[in-house]
């Protein structure tokens, strides 16, 4: 009878568990469905590409200052942010160029994937998110990343103010919650790292 009954409780907090990382995840979902994400390549991780890296993206975040101003909503964020490609283009390869560097740049709207990152007072969940990334030359180096929608990096707004517009209030709590909700963001991406894991051997067999 013990044995059943400490079964039972196992089972019960097995299951409460489950629950709650499916709430934390269709929220996290929700979150990554509504912003759109600047990414930028440096060309490798010596300290003079690292630089170049900073100078592109001081120039590229100053040239987009209210790009999106117009958007409503991440699919006109995409729509606004596509127009825009050939002018970030621009700007970062002269950026390139004016410090003295033949590195191509490569300007891309596309879907990629992001690990749990903090930016300022924001914590941005792990998983797949719809991005401007640049790639400055062969792109092996370290990244940097903000969000351009809503505008938290393009401006003054990098405290998550800009947050409000687009996200519900369990949506804020969760990115402004500060570090007890980093485990959180770490379950879920061990929550789908197993689904992705399955996905992938269910299509080979």
């Amino acid at each position: 009878m013990k044995k059943r009954w400490i079964q039972a409780v196992c089972g019960a907090l097995v299951l409460s568990m489950v629950l709650s990382l499916c709430g934390l995840y269709g929220e996290c979902q929700g979150i990554r469905s509504r912003v759109l994400r600047l990414h930028i390549l440096a060309n490798s991780d010596s300290e003079a590409d690292q630089q170049l890296k900073l100078q592109v993206r001081d120039a590229v975040t100053a040239a987009a200052a209210g790009w999106l101003d117009e958007a409503t909503n991440a699919a006109e964020a995409r729509a606004l942010a596509q127009q825009q490609l050939p002018r970030l283009q621009a700007v970062a390869q002269q950026t390139v160029q004016q410090a003295g560097y033949a590195y191509p740049v490569q300007v891309q709207l596309c879907r990629m994937y992001f690990t749990t990152r903090r930016y300022d007072t924001v914590t941005m969940p792990a998983g797949m998110y719809d991005a401007v990334r640049l790639t400055i030359g062969s792109g092996q180096g370290h990244n940097w990343w903000c969000v351009v929608f809503p505008p938290m990096c393009l401006g003054a707004a990098t405290d998550g103010g800009a947050l409000r517009q687009v996200l519900s209030d369990p949506q804020q709590e969760l990115v402004t919650g500060g570090r007890r909700y980093v485990v959180r963001f770490k379950l879920v991406e061990w929550f789908e790292w197993l689904v992705r894991r399955s996905d992938r051997s269910v299509q080979s067999k």
